[in-house]
């Protein structure tokens, strides 16, 4: 079987970086309005409960399927799925993992592990602004 591609989830690309900040304060950006931006799109604007629809404002539509605050988010994209994950890393960091799976093919799924590696890098660049005293020491590659 090529790689990405999986009996019960089709493709799949899984992006994930561990970053220098506690798990509540990544949480706190990817559910709010900027970082919703970001990894789902502008406009998006889902109420966390399992079965709440959203839209983006470029058309794409997604259902919730599970929310768990501080740890998990799991919602449809169109015909895929997506999941965000927070796991808590030794010395008070976070490792951000971004999946997605149900793609219609390899092309696809090329696409969006690019997609994913540069969502990942805004959400560091990000974090890394906000942060008081930052000199850019989150490393957005």
């Amino acid at each position: 079987m090529p790689t990405g591609l999986t009996a019960d989830a089709g493709w799949q690309i899984g992006v994930s970086r561990t970053l220098p900040l506690p798990p509540e304060i990544v949480w706190a950006h990817l559910t709010g309005a900027a970082g919703l931006a970001c990894w789902l799109g502008p406009g998006a604007d889902p109420d966390f409960v399992p079965g709440a629809r959203y839209r983006t404002d470029t058309g794409v539509t997604g259902e919730v399927r599970s929310y768990r605050p501080g740890e998990r988010i799991r919602l449809t994209y169109g015909p895929t799925t997506v999941q965000v994950t927070l796991t808590p890393a030794p010395g008070n960091r976070t490792r951000l993992r971004f999946h997605q799976e149900k793609m219609s093919g390899a092309a696809q799924r090329d696409r969006q592990r690019t997609h994913w590696q540069q969502v990942m890098d805004a959400v560091a660049a990000a974090l890394n602004a906000a942060r008081p005293g930052s000199a850019g020491d989150l490393d957005p590659r």
